[in-house]
């Protein structure tokens, strides 16, 4: 119950930032191509916007499964080897994230310390930027949970969406489909023929 409300808060916040994106861009063309104006703010909010999406989105990216990967040579390992390079694929994420999450800690300190505020708008930039500490917290975080799950089996590994196999998917539903529609096609025609 309460994985499903953080689930769809999750979705809901990342759906609202790419709204808002999209709507401030939009804004911005029409301001600027139909009345020669524009939203002097609209570029650096923007930028904001995807960056929090794209920062707070990569957490959630790794929680549905939903990264791309190339996974081909690690699928054709035994279990145990395969479960073993997940593990360490893990670890090191776990460090890259942790590197990344120090610097930026060190970064938004010196952000807050100077005192520097955004360009065009008057909000400190350390707090508009704290995306990179909550964004590779969560990473962080995400990493723990899917290398529990790998440790105790509740999963295989990064759960990554496999293109080609989709890709394989689709071909073959449109293969289907063609097959259907000579079929009905054909039917057609022999109808025609019995009724003349």
């Amino acid at each position: 119950m309460v994985r499903n409300l953080v689930t769809k808060l999750e979705e809901t916040f990342l759906s609202l930032l790419l709204v808002a994106m999209t709507l401030l861009v939009f804004a911005e063309v029409i301001m600027r191509f139909g009345f020669n104006s524009g939203i002097h703010w609209a570029q650096e909010m923007t930028l904001l916007l995807a960056a929090w999406f794209v920062l707070y989105g990569a957490s959630y990216g790794i929680k549905v499964g939903a990264h791309i990967g190339v996974d081909v040579f690690v699928k054709l390992l035994p279990r145990n080897a395969h479960r073993f390079f997940t593990l360490v694929a893990i670890a090191l994420c776990l460090v890259y994230s942790g590197l990344l999450l120090y610097g930026s800690w060190i970064y938004l300190s010196k952000m807050k310390m100077i005192g520097i505020e955004l360009e065009d708008m008057p909000i400190p930039k350390w707090t508009a930027m704290s995306i990179l500490v909550i964004g590779f917290a969560m990473l962080i975080v995400r990493f723990l949970q899917l290398g529990w799950k790998v440790l105790t089996n509740q999963a295989e590994g990064f759960g990554m969406t496999d293109e080609a196999e989709e890709s394989m998917e689709i071909a073959k539903e449109l293969k289907a489909m063609e097959e259907q529609e000579k079929l009905e096609k054909d039917r057609k025609d022999s109808d025609k023929e019995d009724r003349s």
